[in-house]
């Protein structure tokens, strides 16, 4: 059984004109433990917003998570328990820390609050900074955010985050604000605390190489939908939809090895494009498939909302007409 399971999340924003925005559209996934599932997509595609309805940092419009077969709870004790069981690691680990307090501090919190032996506090700081190799853990516990370099800095977090005895870990971008000579090492660490605790673990990213290594399975977001998800494995290597077809192109050289020959026109927007996926802008419409309007294989079905299809191995679907043999042979392109 899952240990999070997340059912049609859908979180709307008010903007002060216009209708509601919608950030996160219907989407559902399920976490396991000792695994990792990795949610990839460019900036803006909604990913964060999801760690932060998750988490509980803010509430989804609609939608269900259960933990562990039960609903999560929304105030008062349960919703206490919830966020013992869901913690977060933040992509800035120095804008997540208080610049005012020692890493002792930020560790001797979360455990105090709760309801760990007061006598003991001092003790339980040092195995939890010895767990993500910061030491000597007296040293380390009396210095202030600022004295340490980025990597340590990230360390406290994740260390912070052990505090309650999670289940769940929602790793937000964790190494993109780090030097790159140290990203592995943190990867490294999440992953190996994950084996050793048992850890179901949200890797959220756009960096699709680490995804495929790190990962279980992955799960492809584009504008608050997920468009393709599988086995890590068959998502990268092996993309079907053209978005992830899009991703891996721009990342070819990251993931080239033992890669499927990505579809020959979306390598050439790929190529073509000198700006960051993120920074390109289309007409995003509320019916029909949201990728249309940049993809080379738009026919006239597509402006209608696709469904989730398989496309071969067991598990991979993506959100494509594409796959649906009604359509696979239909060529007529309309934008």
């Amino acid at each position: 059984m899952s240990v999070l399971e997340v059912r049609q999340l859908t979180v709307d924003f008010a903007q002060r004109r216009g209708p509601k925005f919608r950030a996160v559209d219907e989407v559902s996934f399920e976490l396991y433990a000792g695994e990792t599932l990795a949610l990839v997509g460019e900036s803006g595609s909604g990913k964060s917003t999801i760690a932060r309805a998750v988490s509980s940092l803010i509430r989804p419009s609609s939608g269900e998570i259960l933990l562990n077969g039960k609903r999560a709870g929304t105030r008062g004790r349960r919703l206490r328990e919830y966020r013992r069981a869901v913690q977060m690691v933040f992509q800035d680990p120095f804008a997540s820390l208080n610049p005012a307090f020692s890493v002792g501090h930020h560790l001797r919190r979360p455990l105090q609050i709760y309801g760990h032996p007061r006598e003991d506090l001092d003790i339980a700081v040092e195995g939890l900074l010895e767990s993500v190799s910061l030491v000597p853990p007296t040293l380390m516990a009396s210095k202030l955010p600022h004295e340490l370099s980025g990597g340590q800095r990230q360390r406290v977090a994740i260390a912070r985050a052990l505090a309650p005895q999670p289940q769940i870990i929602l790793a937000d971008e964790p190494v993109s604000m780090l030097d790159v000579s140290i990203r592995l090492e943190i990867l490294n660490l999440l992953d190996g605390l994950k084996r050793e605790r048992d850890l179901a673990l949200l890797y959220i990213t756009h960096d699709l190489a680490t995804a495929r290594h790190f990962s279980t399975h992955i799960m492809v977001m584009y504008r608050g939908e997920i468009v393709e998800r599988g086995l890590a494995d068959d998502v990268i290597l092996n993309p079907s939809h053209p978005y992830t077809q899009l991703l891996a192109g721009s990342a070819a050289g990251a993931i080239r090895s033992g890669r499927r020959q990505v579809t020959a026109p979306v390598e050439r927007q790929a190529k073509k494009s000198n700006i960051a996926l993120a920074e390109l802008s289309e007409t995003v419409s509320a019916t029909g498939c949201r990728f249309r309007a940049r993809c080379p294989h738009a026919m006239e079905i597509c402006a209608e909302r696709p469904v989730e299809l398989s496309v071969g191995d067991p598990g991979h679907t993506a959100k494509c007409w594409l796959f649906d043999p009604k359509f696979r042979a239909k060529s007529t392109t309309t934008r």
